[in-house]
């Protein structure tokens, strides 16, 4: 691997374990300061707000510079974002500035892999970016419940600068202070990003051709037999996944009687079973078999159910950690058979723009679902249980489209499975 590589690697990893350990002090923030339950979960669907208005327009711009100094700002919009909710601004109008820093970062992060990088070596990069992903929201969501834990917060709070009133009192201020700290670390790894040879492209002169371009491709890939199928199970996956972190936290509340620093850890053992399904399909999946795990889907939203019978941490952790693993399992092959299908039909970085505007649409329109239940009084085992079924439900929705395709375009999915068969042979 490149020497820049491991530069990018060090970036993506303090940067996502900044944000990850962020959210769990936003979601403490919120509750200090007497924020209402719906406030706490509307957390999530505020930092897609930006994935999901912006998505014709990242992957340009990402284009339009040096990818380096894409991520640099990215990184110091996050910034400003934490110096808002430090300076009193309301959390989920600071944490959709959050939000807007990681829209522009995504397809820098993942256009510059394929700038640097041979193809032979880009399957092997993205499982490092992903373990990495993963073993970062293990540890930043860890990292954010220990910094307002009763070990670190005192520490964090004693701190005095001479002459400067910093406004920091309470422990998810001084923890929001310290992970600006990270965010300056991942920005100046940014700074370190070797230029590549690739030549920059000109930013439209008209917007509104790159709004048409994305609905073009958005419309090409729902239209493909095997492109929407893999993108309707991502989409779910991961608008579910997203949310699944807050509901983790509050069923945690509820169920163990656990502080947020408590709760945190749980959400840590889920990402510890995904990583888990994750390499394990890696290893045993192959692409044209992908859409054999879809049946997972319905277990899943059926396993989601169970939860509202766990009282014992005992018992919880081996089901989060199932949870997790059926996840990472149902999640790696579908997600390799939609870029495959995309690459084909319309080259990576558009289609990475189309597979994270759907995902985070998903994550924006469940949140929103979710934070409008817990505002009109639903429970947290009532919420539970509507997501399972709302997963489950939608999964089998999913199979049965499936099928479909399989009986009236036969012909047209089994030439799709024989390219994506011979491209994972290739390999």
């Amino acid at each position: 691997m490149k020497k820049g590589f491991f530069t990018i690697m060090a970036a993506q990893f303090f940067s996502s374990l900044a944000d990850n350990a962020l959210f769990v002090a936003a979601v403490e923030l919120l509750k200090t300061g007497g924020a209402a339950e719906w406030q706490r979960a509307a957390l999530v669907p505020m930092f897609a707000l930006f994935y999901v208005v912006l998505a014709p327009f990242v992957g340009a711009f990402a284009d339009a510079l040096p990818k380096g100094r894409v991520m640099f700002l990215s990184n110091a919009i996050k910034v400003v974002g934490c110096l808002m909710m430090l300076a009193g601004v309301h959390p989920l109008m600071a944490y959709a500035v959050v939000g807007l820093g990681a829209a522009a970062y995504s397809p820098a992060k993942y256009g510059i892999l394929t700038e640097l990088l041979p193809p032979s070596q880009l399957v092997k990069a993205n499982g490092w970016i992903e373990g990495l992903t993963i073993m970062s929201i293990i540890m930043g969501v860890v990292l954010g419940g220990q910094l307002m834990g009763q070990v670190v917060s005192p520490v964090l709070l004693s701190f005095d600068f001479p002459f400067i009133n910093t406004g920091v009192d309470t422990p998810p201020e001084a923890a929001i202070a310290t992970l600006v700290i990270l965010y300056v670390l991942a920005a100046a790894f940014n700074l370190r990003i070797p230029r590549t040879e690739t030549p920059l492209q000109e930013f439209p002169s008209h917007p509104w051709t790159l709004v048409q371009d994305f609905l073009a491709c958005n419309r090409r890939l729902w239209q493909d037999k095997l492109g929407q199928i893999s993108l309707a199970t991502t989409t779910l996956f991961w608008g579910v996944s997203g949310n699944l972190r807050y509901i983790v936290l509050a069923w945690a509340a509820v169920a163990l009687g656990y502080d947020t620093t408590e709760a945190s850890s749980l959400v840590g053992v889920v990402a510890v079973g995904t990583a888990i399904g994750a390499v394990v399909a890696s290893m045993k999946m192959r692409l044209d078999a992908a859409t054999k795990v879809i049946p997972l889907g319905i277990s899943m939203g059926i396993l989601v159910l169970g939860m509202n019978w766990l009282r014992d941490v005992h018992w919880a952790i081996p089901f989060l950690i199932l949870l997790g693993g059926l996840s990472g399992f149902l999640v790696v092959p579908m997600n390799a058979l939609l870029q495959h299908r995309g690459h084909n039909l319309m080259g990576a970085g558009r289609s990475i723009a189309v597979q994270n505007f759907n995902e985070q649409a998903c994550i924006l329109a469940l949140g929103f679902l979710y934070s409008g239940c817990t505002k009109a009084g639903l429970s947290a085992y009532g919420a539970i249980t509507a997501f399972g079924l709302t997963v489950a439900g939608f999964m089998y929705l999913i199979k049965l489209w499936h099928q479909r395709n399989l009986r009236q375009h036969s012909d047209e999915v089994e030439q799709l499975l024989a390219i994506a068969r011979s491209d994972s042979h290739h390999h």
